[in-house]
């Protein structure tokens, strides 16, 4: 009765090589940009986008999608998000084919949530 021996279970993770692989292998090249619709009041709606590179212009982007979209918008400062656009409506269509066009987000990049 005097040897036994215990094993005491250590934590695991089980997303740990899924993070590793990530990390090594991927970092930069999944940067997805969001595109999401969130409901106001009534019929209203507005318009999120969010995970363009820092290396852009998000004014000159913003002052771009207005004029073509002739909707309002602003460029918000979140404390965990960055900077993220937002606009007037339900611009989730036409603000994915705006970003492929100009050539700032390739087709495979972009997520779009919502309804």
């Amino acid at each position: 009765m005097s040897d036994l021996e215990v094993q005491v279970p250590t934590a695991f993770d089980p997303f740990a090589d899924a993070n590793a692989e990530d990390a090594g292998a991927g970092a930069g090249t999944k940067e997805y940009v969001h595109i999401r619709v969130q409901q106001r009041n009534g019929r209203k709606s507005l318009t999120t986008v969010q995970g363009i590179k820092k290396e852009y212009s998000y004014t000159k982007i913003l002052k771009d999608l207005k004029k073509e979209f002739c909707c309002n918008g602003t460029v918000v400062q979140d404390s965990e998000l960055g900077q993220v656009i937002q606009l007037q409506g339900d611009q989730r269509k036409n603000v994915s084919t705006f970003l492929i066009q100009a050539g700032l987000v390739k087709k495979d990049n972009i997520k779009i949530h919502g309804f």
